[in-house]
């Protein structure tokens, strides 16, 4: 009912729109109603992935709440856990709006945000509330940074929120900062990634606490070569799992009319469900299941999500489908995976 209403509007208006609309839902002390609507508790769903227990496989995917400001909130819709970020050391108020463009015709989504966020400082203050979720933290690099001092963002953002989520995502995939993607590439990916474990080690150590897992996100764009390196990559550095898929820049076969789908940015949604999948496929094959896949691209009903689970992805994360479909999404999957292990 409320979706064509929310439809007239900008996208980036209704997403401030509908993020206020459940923050005020909480406050009014409707969290409760909300959980006994959406959430589906049973432990037939519980997934042990990475050494942390998810309450279930599905997941909110990062960018939704950037600044973790309401992952509490996002809970009482029945994710099993809640991805914040992408943050960065500095705040950045990102691209140029207009910067998020629906395909209605495609059931997708362009976005050119380009990590608009509040830094990672003011995310750690949120991040002192109680959780009620699993939280995964996204960390990137700021725009001004160049890729040469990458590293320095990406070792600030790990340190300041390592008391304060449960893991971590290496973002080197978003196609909405500049030269970000040549990150994927083997030799400054490797550099990255050990130089993180080297920081895992060092906050493990001096907090006293356990190693947080760390995954890589990846695009949907690298070539089976690439992705033969992002397995020798994570074989290498023994990180704990990758994130399958970000965004992609291709523009095949959408029906959509041209002067949206030219618009330059990361393409979400059901036109990116079969290359998602085909990834998760590649890696679980190429790997011989050498780590876990939080699968991610598509998802806009009960079966995409299980044929992601089928392929070999031991979680899945919504956005884009969230968007179209609404919470329900997530009770209907969950369902659906309780069906299946009858």
């Amino acid at each position: 009912m409320i979706r064509p209403l929310f439809f007239i509007l900008d996208p980036e208006r209704v997403h401030h729109i509908s993020t206020s609309l459940m923050l005020l839902l909480s406050k009014i002390g409707l969290s409760g109603v909300i959980r006994k609507i959406f959430n589906v508790n049973d432990p037939r769903l519980e997934r042990e992935v990475f050494g942390i227990k998810f309450k279930n496989p599905v997941g909110l995917a990062a960018g939704f709440d950037k600044d973790a400001k309401m992952y509490n909130q996002l809970s009482d819709y029945g994710f099993g856990f809640i991805e914040i970020g992408t943050l960065t050391p500095k705040p950045q108020v990102g691209n140029p709006k207009k910067r998020l463009f629906r395909l209605k015709k495609d059931e997708a989504i362009i976005n050119r945000m380009g990590f608009n966020n509040k830094g990672v400082f003011e995310a750690v203050e949120e991040l002192k509330k109680k959780h009620r979720v699993i939280v995964g933290g996204n960390i990137g690099k700021n725009k001004i940074t160049d890729n040469k001092d990458a590293i320095k963002d990406y070792l600030i953002c790990f340190d300041a929120l390592f008391d304060y989520v449960d893991y971590f995502v290496v973002n080197v995939s978003s196609p909405n900062t500049p030269g970000l993607r040549a990150l994927q590439d083997k030799k400054p990916l490797m550099a990255l990634l050990k130089e993180l474990k080297k920081e895992n080690e060092r906050c493990t150590d001096k907090r006293k606490s356990k190693p947080k897992p760390i995954l890589l996100k990846i695009a949907p764009d690298l070539t089976d070569a690439q992705l033969l390196d992002i397995i020798d990559i994570v074989k290498e550095t023994k990180i704990d799992g990758i994130i399958a898929t970000n965004t992609t820049i291709s523009r095949k076969n959408l029906k959509s009319d041209l002067v949206d789908t030219e618009e330059k940015g990361g393409l979400s949604g059901r036109p990116l469900k079969n290359r998602s999948t085909e990834v998760i496929r590649f890696l679980v094959k190429k790997s011989n299941k050498a780590f876990p896949i939080i699968g991610v691209g598509g998802i806009h009903s009960a079966e995409d999500a299980l044929e992601k689970l089928e392929a070999g992805a031991d979680l899945v994360q919504l956005w884009t489908g969230f968007i179209y479909e609404g919470p329900s999404l997530i009770k209907r999957i969950n369902k659906a995976i309780l069906a299946q292990s009858n």
